[in-house]
Order: structure tokens, then C-alpha cells, then sequence
């Protein structure tokens, strides 16, 4: 038996890894150069408590669900996370009406914890909050995560579990016979299967169409600023406004590397491929956070970005079966909370697939051998922040490269690069360095280790350096080299010279 999986974002992933609990072939396929390169690479990564969404609702059930399973999945995948809370932010005496109501549907999905904080209450909590907040939400089961290692966490394990994993992949069709779907079309040939799995993000409903299923995905744009690690202490809970008909509102939030976060504004679009950022929607962003915050600095930040959502006119998530055709389930506008409902999506497919294949008198067999954890890859950093420098020297006298510091930003070494460069799942362009190792997230953006990670990447790919690129496609970094650019130039030169 043979699954295809449309799609390597954080949703497409966990499926990968929960259903390489099975003995059948899966293929996850991915058409960027990396997973994690859609929506799961910017977001706001937060792992919600899940009082927003009525349990009823696929959005609601699966926060619920997941919530309490993250602590030893990412102890399992080794990926950052961490609980610390989050607070909704009520100016006005009306709001406090809204955060009991949000209270009290958290209470009956089954969110422990939750408190109404006065203004002295919250003020004690985060002391840069602005001063005129008289009321708060408090959830201190809510926490903050990388979605992008989330997502590259549960592809390693896949990996090692036996799914095939294809980058650089796109589907452009899907094969259909009797009204049964086969298999898909690729940039790469054809492959069959016997259940197909559309999780493709913010192309998900382009896939449904190929089987005669109707949906229509509106991307949605958030811009965010992430400053420096140096105003990373702002606060400590992840503080939410009150939140609209269209969006949870503008955050201000520690990210769980120890940077300060803001963000997202709401905008509907039209293009997919559009992570642009606007000087109106930064400026935009900056409002909203100096509203729960006022001394958000206007320095210090180090980078802007923009990330999309695939937002579905139910405003819940879609996860069923094709109507029109066989063998292919649909996941289709999961936004947020999508990152948070990973693990009860997942859970959710699989007992899907499982009961697929019983009626079609075919019975889906757990593995005796499945790896549930990761190995844990050397970070300097992980040794600097828990006082543990003198074992890192263990490690650098058996094996010098992780001794030679290439981003100083972030403490990030040779050896912990070359780590990334030969993963289950491969980082063979400088972004999928940078996701997997944080070389080139720090304040100087690559100033410093970029022209390094080049020559790393180049030299273990065994590739000229003119063929490394930064995502991929046509993002190559280098033009010519500099010898060849001389040559050509005093050749010219002299041209010139003879005619005259």
C-alpha cells in the first residue's frame, strides 16, 4: 500500500510522521527546496490554549486536543518550545463582558488554568504593559514554539521512519481513473498510490479542484518586525488585543529563541506567492504593538517579514473526504490555530486513512521498530544558556569543526552547519541553513557568516559556489567570480583599444 502526501508544511509533516507509524510507503511531496517553506516558515508560533474556538468546530476540537501534547512531542522531535503564557488585553469595562464569555468557553472545552487579572494583577505580570489595560485573560497553558523546527522536526523523524521525502516537486495534476484517484502528476513523472492526501497550504483548494472539489482559499498577509535578542525580555506572556472579526489583533510576544516579536496585521490579498512587505502595513504593526506596549523601541529591530494564511470563507477547517472522487482526503483552510492542531490533525488523518483501508478489506499494521525520538544535534547555544561551556569542549576535541565559530550573532559553528547540510531531510540552500541552526538570525543578517555558509554549502554539496542559492530556484547569491569579471573587463579594455 502506497500513501502520497501533497504538501511538507507543519500539517502535511506530522501526518508524514504520524502515518510512519505503519508498515506502507509514503511519499511526502514538496515543490519548494526545503519543508517549511510556506506558511510554516512565518507565523507568529504561538501553540494557543484553545479558548477562542467553540470545541465544536475542527479548529476548536483540535487545539483542545493538541494543547497538552506538546511538552513531550518536542521533547521527542528536540524542538524549542516553551509555556509561557499568554494574556488578552481589555481597555475598556465592556471587554471584561468579552473575557468572562472567552473564559468560560475555554472552561468548558476543558482549558484549566484561566483567570480574570485586574489591572494591579496584570501589572505584575508584565510591568511594560500600558498603563491604562484594566483587565486581562490569563493562559498559562499557551506557549511559544519555531514552527519551522516543529515542522523540520517531524519531517527528520518521518524520514527515519521510512517516508520518502521529494523537495523540488510539484504536482500539476492528479491521476483519476473510474473516479478513483491514482496517484499525482509531477514536474518529476508520475506516481500511484492508493490514497492521496492534499495538505498543500495555501494551494490546497487548487488541488481539490483537480478532483471536481470546490473550494476557494483567500490568502491572507500578516507583517511582523522581530527585533533583537537585546529587547527580548519586553515582556514574558505572548499579549493578545481584543481581538476582531478577522484576526486575533496585533502581538507582542517573546519568540521562544529570545527575541522580541510584533505582529501580524490582517490583509486579504490576491497573489499566493506574496510575502512583499508594505512601509504602511509595518507601520501599521507598529501602532497596534505600541498599544498594549507603548515603549516598544523604535530601533533595535533586525529583521521584517510577512507570512500568509489560507483563510476558507467557513472560517474553520476543512478535513474530509473528496466528494467528487475516491481515495483523496482534503485539508483545506487550516489557518490559525493549524500550528497549535498539528499533533489532533494528524491523529485525526490517520484514524481517517486506517478506516479508508478497512473498508477496502485492507488492514494498516503498526511497526515494532518506530523511532519516536530524534537524536540531539550540538548547539553551542544550548551549552551557553545552561552554564555548560566546558562540555561543549568535549565536543570540539573530537571534532575541531564545531570550534570554529561562523556566525558569532547567534554562537553557531562548522560543525553544527555541516549537522544541518547532511539531516534526514537535507539543508541545501543558506535558508535551510538558517531554520535549522539559526546561522545568519541574529542582528548583522548574514553580514558576517553569510559569505562562510556559502563556502560550507559549496564545498560539502560539492557544487561551484555559483550554483548555491539562498531558497532555492532563481535566488542564486553569486553572479560571477571576481577573476572572471577582471578578464572580461581588460579584454574588453583592450578591444576597445585595438579599434581605436
Amino acid at each position: 500500500m502506497q500513501i502520497i502526501i501533497i504538501g511538507a508544511g507543519v500539517i502535511g509533516s506530522a501526518i508524514a510522521r504520524e502515518l510512519s507509524r505503519y508498515n506502507i510507503d509514503i511519499i511526502l511531496i514538496e515543490k519548494e527546496p526545503d519543508v517549511a517553506d510556506g506558511t510554516s516558515k512565518a507565523n507568529s508560533g504561538i501553540i494557543h490554549a484553545g479558548y477562542n474556538a467553540d470545541a465544536n468546530t475542527l479548529k476548536g476540537s483540535m487545539n483542545v486536543k493538541s494543547n497538552p501534547i506538546y511538552d513531550q512531542l518536542c521533547e521527542d522531535l528536540k524542538v524549542p518550545f516553551k509555556r509561557n503564557g499568554s494574556l488578552v488585553v481589555g481597555f475598556k469595562d465592556e471587554d471584561l463582558k468579552k473575557l468572562k464569555a472567552k473564559k468560560s468557553n475555554g472552561e468548558k472545552n476543558g482549558i484549566k488554568g484561566l483567570e480574570i487579572l485586574n489591572r494591579e494583577e496584570l501589572l505584575a505580570k508584565e510591568p511594560n504593559i500600558n498603563k491604562n489595560a484594566k483587565y486581562a485573560l490569563y493562559a498559562p497553558s499557551a506557549g511559544i514554539i519555531s514552527p519551522y523546527e516543529l515542522t523540520i522536526g517531524y519531517a527528520d523523524n518521518a524520514v527515519r521512519n521510512g517516508v520518502e521525502v521529494l523537495l523540488n516537486t510539484k504536482v500539476t495534476d492528479l491521476i483519476i481513473e473510474n473516479d478513483k484517484v491514482k496517484g499525482v502528476v509531477t514536474n518529476r513523472g508520475n506516481f500511484n498510490a492508493d490514497l492521496v492526501i492534499n495538505s498543500a497550504g495555501l494551494y490546497s483548494d487548487k488541488i481539490a479542484k483537480m478532483a471536481g472539489d470546490n473550494f476557494e482559499i483567500t490568502p491572507r498577509k500578516g507583517e511582523y518586525h522581530l527585533f533583537d535578542k537585546v529587547h527580548g525580555d519586553l515582556v514574558s506572556n505572548t499579549l493578545f488585543p481584543m481581538p476582531t472579526e478577522k484576526s486575533k489583533g496585533i502581538l507582542v510576544l517573546p519568540t521562544v529563541h529570545g527575541n522580541l516579536l510584533i505582529g501580524p496585521n490582517a490583509n486579504t490579498i490576491d497573489d499566493k506567492d506574496d510575502f512583499s512587505t508594505t512601509s504602511d502595513g509595518l507601520e501599521e504593526v507598529f501602532r497596534g504593538a505600541k498599544k498594549l506596549v507603548p515603549n516598544v523601541p523604535q530601533d533595535g529591530i533586525i529583521t521584517s517579514f510577512s507570512g500568509l494564511r489560507a483563510s476558507l470563507p467557513s472560517n474553520d477547517f476543512h478535513i474530509d473526504f473528496s466528494k467528487n472522487k475516491k481515495a483523496l482526503i482534503n485539508l483545506v483552510g487550516i489557518q490559525s490555530p493549524g500550528l497549535s492542531s498539528a499533533p489532533a490533525i494528524a491523529d485525526k488523518v490517520a484514524e481517517m486513512v486506517n478506516h479508508y483501508f478497512k473498508i477496502n478489506n485492507k488492514k494498516l499494521k503498526l511497526k515494532d521498530d518506530f523511532i519516536e525520538t530524534n537524536p540531539s544535534y550540538p548547539h553551542y547555544h544550548r551549552y551557553e544558556e545552561e552554564n555548560e561551556v566546558e562540555k561543549w569542549q568535549q565536543i570540539v576535541d573530537e571534532n575541531e569543526d564545531y570550534g570554529e565559530v561562523i556566525c558569532r550573532c547567534e554562537h553557531v559553528s562548522k560543525g553544527e552547519i555541516i549537522d544541518a547540510i547532511h539531516r534526514p531531510i537535507p539543508a541545501t540552500t543558506v535558508d535551510a541553513i538558517k531554520r535549522r541552526t539559526r546561522a545568519s538570525s541574529g542582528r548583522c543578517q548574514a553580514g558576517f557568516c553569510g559569505p562562510r555558509i556559502l563556502n560550507i554549502l559549496s564545498n560539502q554539496l560539492d557544487i561551484d559556489p555559483l550554483e548555491v542559492t539562498k531558497k532555492g530556484k532563481d535566488s542564486k547569491i553569486l553572479k560571477a567570480k571576481s577573476k572572471e569579471l577582471i578578464l572580461k573587463k581588460i579584454k574588453e579594455e583592450n578591444n576597445v583599444g585595438d579599434k581605436k
